[in-house]
């Protein structure tokens, strides 16, 4: 027997952060794949003194979460490496340029805030229109 509940403004609330935080992650896959190429990304992983391999996981992390988000398909538990995803990108290239994203070279107010949308993600669930809800509890 299925228990069809109404969504709350939280439920809906959920699903326009998801939503937008997954087509985010799609532009974001897309910018490497289509403008930088793959290679190109693999290189500039390299230059970073990141095996450039690693850059091929990335993407298929950014382009298979940001469908899962948009889709509310297991969504929830893409954003948590979506959210390390960023950290990484922090940690490798935005930090040393500071805060302010309007700084040379970008700074990590931007990845920041994102990866705080993840984590609010996580801990809401999918909310409205999600092709497999989990229920919170």
């Amino acid at each position: 027997m299925t228990t069809v509940t109404a969504n709350t403004k939280a439920d809906y609330a959920a699903f326009l952060l998801r939503v937008t935080m997954g087509i985010f992650f799609l532009i974001h896959a897309g910018l490497k794949i289509f403008v930088f190429t793959p290679a190109g990304t693999a290189g500039f992983f390299a230059s970073l003194g990141v095996p450039g391999f690693l850059a091929y996981p990335v993407m298929l992390l950014e382009v298979v979460g940001g469908l899962a988000l948009v889709l509310g398909y297991y969504g929830r538990w893409l954003a948590i490496p979506l959210a390390l995803d960023l950290l990484g990108a922090i940690v490798l290239v935005h930090g040393p340029a500071g805060f302010f994203f309007t700084n040379p070279k970008g700074g990590w107010e931007y990845l920041a805030l994102w990866i705080v949308g993840l984590v609010a993600v996580y801990l809401l669930g999918d909310g409205a229109f999600a092709l497999k809800r989990e229920h919170r509890k």
